[in-house]
């Protein structure tokens, strides 16, 4: 270290405002909320035309809550939600929280080999599933994994008649059971369970809080100027802190309207959501906003009623935001950044933020948050302006990932700081800039994939011998997965069709490698270890 950057301020930052954090569960917030907005919109779901006002989303979650106790759910009991974005999606989201019911997100891409590991790790005793969307027939991957899942005792459908059936065991004779038990419930219980792809071949459960979420979705609403007069255009999943945090609970903790354009992604869908219901906000990662810009028609949508927004997952190409801006009118539009296990969101660009902000740093740090930049070996804070890895302190942290505490103990350290595996800069004025990654994650069009899980999955293939997992470069998505394989008998190479036809349905879309490449040896280090980096260089053209 040289003696100016020894005098140079230090990596370190933390949140002040005048605002302070709730302490509050979700369910009691919820209850405020209905009471100071009561006949305003809290829920659109486009696709069926339902609307909720406050008043009535309470009462039908309530109404979800007395099923939730008739079905014998206990506090702390895991009910996995496997879904694309719905209003009963929301509906399950707060009525688990009323009941003190563990929550699990399960990503609706995942297959039997994802599904099945999750429902065991976490025991989840009563799943909620779509019944199918676009390839995916989600009854029949129950049925197919179900006789290995012991701990699974039902299974409701939405759009089924087993969500009407289970419905119906809401009886308002259950209201002074819900009372009790929400008096019995802490902000700090655990409340949700999201899985994050491993690196070591099977995704890790970060359980989250009431304190955690409802506190990251009110500040992330907070440095947006939310108010009941915002209605919120949510294409990104709920499945994903992304839509059931930022989404979700920044709206109802701020008496906004929660506006569901479509099932998944569609960007004719969520424009014509934008302009039907006059939302003054839209989220999604810049890929999203990449392919609504380049609508053929997109000159003819009235987006005039747009104000902010939150555009998260990978950095925005400046020309994408200079659009946003101009042509969407989203004057406020707000860059966020973090993971799963922070809630999701440690640093975020605040509305009156520069061009240059926006587009060169992910923000700078949130309210009652703390951030510093450490040398990755020594855990020493770094001068400002120099890399190193970004950790983060504070109300967003997990709990820890569920019955790993030795994978928690390796991503959070004894002074409860979150360690991202990011590299980082801390400029002057305590912005940051992410400029690359010490672990070897893969972000595909805003997804984290981690490579270990996939080559774990792809060690089972009859013609692999060996494999290691990169991500290169593509215009669309960011990075695409590479598969570097040395076959078993070179005399009988594996093809690109035959690795994909060994993934199909067994491993998430967006896992499933779009590039083979065949070798003989793999790169290695001295000391015996794969050169991930040479691999990308070699074969990421």
């Amino acid at each position: 270290m040289t003696s100016e950057q020894a005098t140079a301020p230090l990596s370190y930052t933390h949140g002040t405002g005048s605002t302070a954090l709730l302490g509050d569960t979700i369910g009691a917030n919820l209850d405020r909320a209905v009471a100071a907005w009561p006949g305003r919109e809290a829920l659109v779901d486009v696709p069926t035309g339902r609307r909720w006002t406050y008043t009535a989303f309470s009462a039908e979650v309530d109404r979800l809550a007395y099923a939730l106790l008739a079905s014998g759910v206990a506090k702390g009991d895991r009910v996995g939600i496997w879904a694309v974005n719905c209003a009963e999606w929301v509906l399950v989201q707060y009525a688990t929280a009323r009941v003190g019911a563990i929550m699990v997100n399960i990503n609706p891409a995942y297959r039997t080999h994802e599904v099945e590991y999750v429902l065991n790790q976490a025991g989840i005793s009563l799943l909620f599933a779509s019944l199918s969307h676009k390839s995916s027939d989600y009854r029949a991957m129950v049925e197919e994994v179900r006789g290995r899942c012991p701990g699974l005792r039902e299974t409701v459908y939405i759009g089924d008649p087993s969500w009407d059936e289970f419905t119906a065991r809401g009886t308002d004779d259950r209201r002074e059971e819900l009372r009790a038990r929400e008096a019995e419930l802490s902000c700090d219980d655990p409340i949700n369970i999201q899985y994050t792809s491993g690196t070591t071949g099977f995704p890790k459960g970060a359980t989250l809080s009431h304190h955690n979420i409802l506190n990251n979705g009110f500040f992330v609403g907070e440095l947006v100027a939310y108010s009941e007069q915002d209605r919120i255009c949510i294409p990104v999943p709920f499945y994903h802190c992304f839509g059931m945090v930022m989404g979700n609970l920044a709206a109802t903790s701020h008496g906004a309207c929660m506006v569901i354009p479509a099932p998944s992604f569609e960007p004719k869908a969520t424009l014509d959501a934008v302009q039907q219901e006059r939302c003054t906000s839209l989220y999604g990662v810049p890929t999203m906003f990449i392919a609504e810009l380049n609508l053929p028609d997109f000159a003819s949508y009235d987006l005039t009623s747009l104000r902010t927004g939150i555009m998260a997952g990978s950095p925005c190409p400046v020309e994408v935001m200079k659009r946003v801006v101009a042509e969407m009118h989203m004057e406020e539009v707000s860059i966020c950044y973090g993971m799963t296990e922070t809630s999701p969101v440690s640093l975020q660009t605040r509305i009156e933020d520069d061009l240059e902000h926006r587009t060169g740093t992910v923000g700078r740090v949130l309210p009652h948050l703390e951030v510093k930049v450490v040398d990755p070996a020594t855990g020493v804070t770094r001068p400002r302006g120099t890399a190193g890895e970004l950790c983060t302190r504070g109300s967003s942290v997990m709990l820890g990932y569920w019955n790993e505490p030795d994978k928690t103990a390796e991503a959070i350290d004894p002074g409860r700081w979150m360690h991202t595996g990011d590299l980082a800069v801390m400029r002057e004025d305590g912005y940051v800039e992410i400029v690359g990654r010490i672990k070897d994650m893969i972000i595909r069009g805003g997804e984290n994939i981690y490579p270990r899980e996939i080559e774990e999955f792809l060690y089972g293939h009859p013609k692999i011998r060996d494999v290691q997992v990169v991500g290169v470069p593509h215009e669309t998505y960011g990075e695409e997965v590479l598969a570097c394989v040395i076959p078993l008998d070179p005399a009988d190479p594996l093809t690109l069709e035959e690795l994909r036809a060994y993934c199909a349905g067994r491993l998430a879309h967006y896992k499933v490698p779009s590039r083979l490449q065949v070798l003989e040896s793999f790169p290695m280090t001295v000391s015996g270890k794969v050169r991930k980096v040479e691999l990308r260089q070699t074969y990421g053209g």
